[in-house]
């Protein structure tokens, strides 16, 4: 891999992320921030955040390729990697079919979009792509850095892995709640987690990871929340977060679902870094 990320990470909407928060998490240990909720565009904000820190890897979580032409983004990744070479990676994905009225043959526009980019001169080792299922997977391996899955287990991990093989970055995102208050830290999670229970690639990629219709209907089992919304102490948090990197993940990516995130991300870093 061209880009070292480190093996902890933050997930977070591109929207509340500034260049003091990157900074704060720099000075913390963590060594990326995802850029979650599709950014786009020229992508001037990453420019704000690699000039306030001097070591932190910036990542989009993703750029959907619905939304923005490769040659614009491939123009934005020019001029940013420009600027602070080896501290961007071009996260690209399809996104989920509910939300995108152009969402046709996910797989075919993919491999159109990783074309435009080659054609527009984005390094494969610059960009990875949102992977979920095995043939995207294969996908991400064959034409970028590697994958960036989301909303997965430390099972899904491994499978992940066995099909990229070795040299290639797996950077998976997990949720967590940073609280010994059960009930508390389940109805955080549970907020998050219906929300997808509502599309259908991650209920999909849930299913085949054997989590069943009394798992998945509603707003989801205690069972399914509590494997993908971890919660305990930092240190039960954290046990659960390296169960990633034991099945063969890069960098794991926390997104702390606690209101005010930073006692967890302190502590984490604290037990992790």
């Amino acid at each position: 891999m061209a880009i070292e990320l480190g093996k902890l990470g933050i997930w977070r909407y591109h929207g509340n992320v500034d260049a003091k928060f990157a900074a704060d998490a720099e000075a913390l240990g963590y060594s990326a921030i995802w850029l979650g909720g599709s950014p786009g565009g020229d992508l001037a904000s990453v420019d704000d955040l690699l000039a306030a820190t001097d070591s932190l890897v910036i990542a989009t979580g993703i750029v959907n390729i619905w939304q923005d032409e490769p040659a614009s983004i491939a123009r934005a990744y020019e001029r940013i990697a420009g600027k602070y070479p080896d501290r961007f990676l071009l996260g690209v994905g399809a996104g989920h079919r509910e939300a995108t009225k152009e969402y046709k043959k996910p797989y075919a526009a993919l491999v159109d979009y990783l074309d435009g980019l080659d054609a527009a001169g984005v390094p494969v080792g610059g960009r990875a792509l949102a992977a979920l299922g095995p043939k995207v997977v294969k996908l991400s391996g064959d034409r970028t850095a590697g994958a960036h899955p989301y909303l997965t287990t430390p099972e899904h991990t491994r499978d992940t892995r066995e099909i990229l093989g070795a040299g290639k970055l797996l950077a998976p995102e997990h949720k967590v709640v940073v609280s010994t208050d059960v009930a508390e830290a389940r109805a955080l999670g549970r907020q998050t987690v219906k929300y997808y229970l509502g599309l259908s690639n991650y209920v999909a990629n849930l299913r085949k990871l054997g989590f069943t219709d009394a798992d998945l209907e509603g707003e989801g089992s205690d069972h399914l929340i509590d494997a993908l919304a971890l919660h305990g102490d930092a240190a039960t948090v954290a046990r659960g977060l390296s169960a990633h990197l034991e099945a063969g993940a890069d960098q794991v990516i926390v997104q702390v679902l606690n209101e005010d995130p930073w006692p967890a991300y302190r502590a984490l870093a604290s037990e992790l870094l």
